[in-house]
């Protein structure tokens, strides 16, 4: 219930039930308060800030904004528009205070987000604000999209409050939609409010017991939201910035597929289950349950627009995994104003104010209980050890950026071009330009989805392959850097310890975070004479500090690198200093599991895997190794148990579900395999040539052909291998394979067929 007015058709609150409401509002709002500010109060690590960054540089050094792409060697001068305004901001603070200042905006913008929802708020809302800050804490980040969920916040507040009063400051509306228009493509999202607000509204005037007073609402608001509509175009491009929102939506199928921000959360039963789970919950699946009630809360009152408001929220993340920040906003203030609605129904159910008070101070305290330990998580670096975070508890640069590399790049003055990927791209653009132009970074445009595709299959490739002789001599590539982070970053080049070995392209830097290579030219020789690295005695970590939070990162990113090179027992060595530090991280376990395993450690391995899963039981990596570990021993039924369960918590369950349906194909469970490998089948995405090769694909169909032959159905079984041989016509496995259904079904001819193709291959 709203402390300033009460939303229309609550009950009349009791003079003995206002003041235990306020102190829990306040007691809840100063916890959600400190949680989001602390929970924003974390090192940088975004891969888009330093474009942004790069990019207001180039503005202050040439005074224009520019409507072409200035920072890359690969997609100069290509068409690209973006909202300067979020970029020179993040510039100014960083000439001011460095990313420690960048920081303590992440901060005061998380906690000023919930602040906005709370200012006309109640107990209710406070409390769904508590659940939320992870969320909203998760997109609040030191990039242009802050400013939009702060602003989201601060115009649904704005419009609730015109919604619920006829009275709200809307003057503010036009004018925060002019930084926002210049600050972030997001501002997008603020014209759906008001569109929201309309369709409110309109709502209202359906009922003749309303009509009036909507009517009266909507007649005041009018020339603010045209107002509001207007002021998009206050913008360098005018009506221009509605281009980027159009190429914007174009892209999204691609990047639905390369950048995870944009993948859809799945909704199925298994997802649902483990994110309501007590002990690991996951505030998006927790939310959307309130959602669920708020929805039925909301039709039972006939709050009709509320009701598709909440559920057109809850749909976009669905969608995108962006949009998760937004949909929080929405469920804490019209979620929390519903709930709080239907609480004075609540309280007349309960006899006796004794009861009624000790009840909600029960779960209140709850409430602040579970923010308090969330907190103690945050501060201590619990929160951020334990999982796959890139982050840490403080200010200043993550730990994830190859910082060592990079310095040695400039210091060195090492020959352009240098070759850098999507995620480290933009930390480039800005260290080093503008003196070194970047190969690619995080925007999709003007890049362009081949060059996102091609960058990765680069790092997956060995030196001698022939792409990076192509690239090479394509944009004159000469460097190669590398970040090294355990996290995000050296799993996508497996290929380390070939570059290492390499006389093509040369190591020249190597430390925990980052590794730096040379083409070999004559220009390179003699740069080469003096810092090439054998990358088997480096010492990793270069320069292991302290015993915290650095040091712990320090040792767990050289126990990467150092397995990486097949230096296991020093890669043992230090997963256990970074466990003397922090027991809990089910990384290095993971890690030392698949150590012991290559070591021959059978009960050690599977004891690591087990604590993986145990530490990290959301994870798909460990649930994944614990299933190829126990298929491997024979163990079937463990190792289709563990399956199951990394297809159950995975966001790309394709993968565990085709091992899954080998794993019962080796059980001699035909049918429950046909279903694994139909269910890999269906999980795929649309686009999903991007992210799956022929390889895949055929052996989907391979695993189908030979369920079929199991079950008895030669056609169907000859069918699907006959698709597998065509993705893969190089394989002559699979022409054999096709060959025995052939000569199984008494076609002779065919099977002599290919047979003779099989044995005609490599």
């Amino acid at each position: 219930m709203f402390t300033g007015s009460a939303m229309k058709g609550s009950a009349t609150k009791t003079s003995a039930d206002i003041p235990l409401e306020r102190l829990l509002f306040y007691a809840l709002g100063a916890a959600a308060l400190v949680y989001a500010f602390l929970a924003g109060l974390k090192t940088i690590a975004e891969f888009d800030l330093g474009w942004q960054m790069a990019t207001a540089r180039w503005i202050v050094q040439h005074r224009q904004i520019p409507s072409t792409e200035v920072l890359s060697y690969t997609a100069a001068g290509q068409p690209w528009t973006y909202p300067a305004g979020s970029g020179l901001v993040f510039y100014a603070l960083y000439l001011l205070g460095g990313y420690g200042l960048l920081s303590w905006l992440t901060a005061c913008a998380c906690g000023g987000t919930i602040a906005l929802l709370l200012r006309r708020g109640s107990a209710a809302t406070a409390a769904l604000a508590i659940l939320a800050v992870p969320l909203i804490a998760s997109r609040v980040t030191a990039r242009a999209e802050m400013f939009t969920v702060v602003l989201f916040a601060a115009t649904l507040s704005l419009l609730w409050e015109q919604h619920q009063t006829g009275a709200a400051r809307l003057w503010l509306l036009p004018v925060a939609m002019v930084a926002w228009v210049n600050l972030h493509p997001g501002f997008i999202a603020g014209l759906g409010l008001l569109g929201a607000y309309v369709m409110l509204e309109a709502v209202d005037m359906v009922p003749a017991s309303t009509r009036a007073d909507a009517i009266g609402r909507l007649r005041r608001a009018f020339p603010w939201l045209m107002a509001t509509g207007a002021a998009t175009l206050v913008n360098p491009w005018g009506w221009g910035v509605y281009d980027v929102i159009s190429r914007q939506e174009a892209a999204l199928a691609a990047h639905s597929q390369l950048i995870q921000e944009w993948v859809p959360i799945p909704l199925d039963w298994a997802h649902i289950k483990s994110g309501l789970s007590p002990f690991t919950p996951d505030m998006f699946y927790v939310l959307l349950a309130v959602v669920v009630l708020a929805v039925l809360l909301a039709l039972a009152r006939r709050r009709i627009g509320e009701a598709i408001l909440l559920v057109g929220a809850a749909f976009f993340p669905l969608r995108h995994v962006r949009f998760l920040a937004l949909f929080g906003v929405v469920v804490v203030l019209i979620g929390g104003a519903l709930l709080a609605s239907c609480l004075p129904l609540l309280r007349s159910k309960i006899r006796g104010a004794r009861v009624r008070a000790i009840l909600a101070v029960a779960a209140s305290a709850l409430l602040v209980g579970m923010a308090g330990m969330r907190i103690r998580d945050l501060v201590t670096d619990r929160a951020y050890r334990m999982g796959t975070e890139v982050v840490s508890f403080g200010t200043g640069l993550s730990w994830w950026f190859p910082e060592g590399a990079a310095a040695f790049v400039e210091r060195e003055n090492l020959p352009a071009q240098i070759f850098s990927a999507y995620t480290e791209g933009g930390y480039m653009a800005f260290r080093l330009g503008p003196k070194y132009k970047n190969y690619i970074d995080g925007r999709a445009i003007p890049f362009g989805t081949e060059l996102m595709v091609r960058s990765g299959g680069l790092k997956a490739s060995p030196p001698d392959a022939p792409a990076w002789k192509q690239e090479a001599e394509r944009y004159g590539i000469n460097t190669i850097l590398i970040p090294m982070g355990r996290y995000v970053g050296l799993q996508f080049f497996p290929v380390l310890k070939q570059f290492c070995v390499s006389d093509i392209w040369v190591p020249v830097y190597l430390d925990e975070t980052g590794a730096v290579f040379v083409r070999r030219s004559p220009e390179t020789e003699a740069l080469i004479g003096r810092f090439r690295v054998d990358c088997s005695t480096a010492p990793l970590p270069a320069a292991p500090v302290g015993n915290g939070t650095k040091a712990f990162n320090q040792w767990a990113n050289a126990a990467s690198v150092l397995k990486a090179l097949g230096r296991n027992q020093e890669a043992l060595a230090a997963i256990r200093k970074a466990l003397e530090i922090f027991p809990d991280n089910g990384y290095l376990h993971f890690t030392r599991g698949h150590i012991f395993e290559e070591e021959g450690d059978q009960n050690a391995a599977e004891r690591d895997f087990l604590a993986a899963t145990e530490m990290e039981p959301n994870l798909v990596a460990p649930w994944s190794a614990l299933a190829a570990y126990y298929q491997e021993q024979g163990r079937l039924a463990d190792a289709i148990r563990a399956w199951e369960k990394a297809a159950s918590v995975s966001r790309s369950p394709w993968e565990p579900l085709e091992n899954l349906g080998y794993a019962d194909l080796m059980a001699r469970r035909p049918q429950q395999a046909l279903a694994a490998f139909d269910d890999a089948a269906k999980s795929l995405p649309e686009h999903s040539e991007l992210i799956v090769d022929d390889t895949f694909l055929a052996n989907i169909a391979h695993g189908r052909a030979r369920s079929w032959y199991r079950l008895g159905n030669l056609p169907r079984a000859i069918s699907y291998e006959e698709g597998a041989a065509r993705l893969l016509p190089a394989s002559a496995d699979l022409w054999r394979q096709l060959a025995g259904l052939y000569a199984a079904a008494g076609r002779s001819d065919d099977a002599n067929r290919a047979a003779a193709h099989a044995s005609a291959l490599p």
